[in-house]
């Protein structure tokens, strides 16, 4: 079943022409592979369609530079600087489709958020069911990290989303599918765009497509739709608290297969 983000995902790229490598929105949250031959909704979220990544490029930390016209200019990093009261501390860059929430163009009785977005000039509704634990999960984070939103998806679902979903401000920034590149049919999350050292960044994502860059950075998270008994979100916590305290998140990151 198509998901609201699949949708806003395929219409933003109708919207916004081929700009293969700057566009915004995902599926709620996930950078996944284009739907191809999908409906018309299918393009709303990019993250509904969960295909395996194509194998990732051999360069993993992508440079800052880049050539214009024959002069090697600086790229614009995606983040402002750090603030005084997230100085020091890790940057955690964290998905919103079936990360943090799920979103359907069918109507749910238990729906947590209804989001109207309009598409090609009709008003849809979408229904968003919040994960289990997310409201716990994001004040922690928020205190121990600087969290940034980035999502695949498009802003006109997932700022409101965000909106309602953020009420204690975890978020410092939020990045939409105009802030990834599009690589082999995904839109990913180049996390050495960010303006922050890489030693200190940590991705949070349901999607592999979406860290291909940047595997060594990822904490992955099962997919989640509707089980409202799972728990993902809350067991996750003292692996960050422990993370948080650390100079160097390689060093935690390469064994947590292992510890988790």
């Amino acid at each position: 079943m198509d998901s609201p983000s699949s949708i806003i995902t395929q219409v933003s790229r109708d919207e916004e022409g081929t700009k293969a490598a700057g566009e915004r929105g995902s599926s709620p949250s996930l950078s996944c592979k284009k739907p191809r031959s999908r409906g018309f909704f299918s393009s709303l979220f990019c993250c509904v369609c969960r295909d395996q990544p194509d194998p990732p490029p051999v360069n993993n930390n992508a440079p800052l530079l880049v050539e214009e016209n024959g002069t090697v200019s600086k790229v614009k990093p995606l983040l402002h600087p750090v603030k005084s009261k997230d100085s020091g501390k890790i940057c955690v860059v964290i998905d919103l489709d079936e990360t943090l929430v799920h979103s359907s163009f069918k109507p749910v009785n238990n729906a947590d958020f209804i989001i109207p977005v309009e598409i090609d000039g009709t008003v849809h509704q979408v229904y968003v069911l919040k994960r289990p634990h997310v409201d716990e999960f994001l004040k922690r984070m928020g205190e121990l990290f600087e969290c940034i939103l980035f999502t695949a998806s498009l802003a006109k679902y997932a700022d409101p989303v965000s909106d309602l979903l953020d009420k204690r401000g975890a978020f410092r920034s939020r990045l939409f599918r105009e802030s990834c590149v599009f690589y082999r049919g995904n839109y990913v999350k180049d996390l050495s765009r960010l303006g922050r050292d890489l030693n200190k960044v940590i991705i949070v994502d349901n999607s592999p497509a979406s860290y291909i860059f940047h595997p060594d950075n990822a904490v992955p998270v099962a997919s989640w739709f509707d089980d409202m008994s799972d728990t993902e979100l809350l067991d996750l916590l003292p692996f960050f608290e422990r993370l948080s305290k650390v100079d160097n998140v390689y060093t935690v990151l390469k064994h947590q297969g292992t510890e988790s």
